[in-house]
């Protein structure tokens, strides 16, 4: 049997052509022809059975034969805030990973001690389109430029606030204990910080903002690591 080819496809709906991108890869990798059936991912949260109507050069057209509304894996918002690293190829593993398990928002943090302030958003956006179609997923998160620290704890967010850390003086709970605490609210944001941590200034600073202080356990974590046990820990909490 044929593999049904996927594509993330935004507002498939509303579209009759996939994206370049996507059409190059249909065209010149897949070879895909008139009458073939695909998937469509909208992002939104809806696949789409769809046939190929044109496969020519540059453009792959398509008809909608199903919509086929998709239910969330996981309840609850699931957000990560991080510092990204210095080896950038680390943060970029993070993101794939992080699709595949499921997130819904990736905050990018400008630390004291960061040593990479930049994050080339074009790139982590394919990364995540591509885990995206690999673990066909049904929801593209969303993925917000570096923002500095201060300004990021000190904005209004609707959710359950843990920041995670190392720093023994200041008083921290399991983050997994605290998510299984009694909450109407089922959205949760996590911080997590660069290599060498957040300053216990910074800590203490998100601490009077709100922010519940938590570790991860006994073992110290990569920030990548942290940031995908993280995640673990809020989807796991929620079953």
């Amino acid at each position: 049997m044929k593999e049904i080819r996927f594509f993330y496809v935004p507002e498939a709906e509303n579209r009759t052509e996939l994206p370049a991108e996507e059409a190059m890869h249909a065209l010149r990798v897949l070879r895909l022809q008139a009458g073939d059936e695909m998937v469509l991912a909208d992002g939104d949260g809806n696949f789409y059975r769809a046939e190929v109507t044109l496969a020519h050069t540059h453009h792959c057209c398509y008809e909608i034969k199903e919509k086929m509304p998709q239910e969330r894996q996981w309840p609850g918002h699931v957000h990560l805030a991080i510092a990204p690293t210095k080896m950038m190829e680390r943060m970029e593993w993070m993101i794939e990973k992080a699709v595949e398990i499921g997130v819904d928002e990736i905050s990018f943090l400008n630390c004291q001690f960061s040593e990479r302030r930049i994050v080339k958003m074009p790139r982590a956006m394919k990364i995540a389109v591509a885990a995206l179609k690999q673990s066909r997923k049904a929801w593209m998160p969303l993925l917000h430029e570096v923002q500095p620290f201060a300004d990021f704890i000190s904005q209004p967010l609707p959710a359950r606030k843990y920041i995670a850390h190392c720093y023994e003086e200041v008083a921290r709970t399991y983050l997994y204990d605290e998510l299984r605490k009694p909450s109407a609210d089922e959205d949760a944001v996590v911080l997590i910080g660069p290599e060498g941590d957040f300053s216990i200034d910074e800590v203490r600073s998100a601490v009077a903002n709100g922010w519940t202080s938590v570790h991860l356990g006994e073992s110290r974590l990569r920030t990548e690591t942290a940031g995908l046990a993280a995640i673990m820990m809020i989807q796991l909490s929620k079953k």
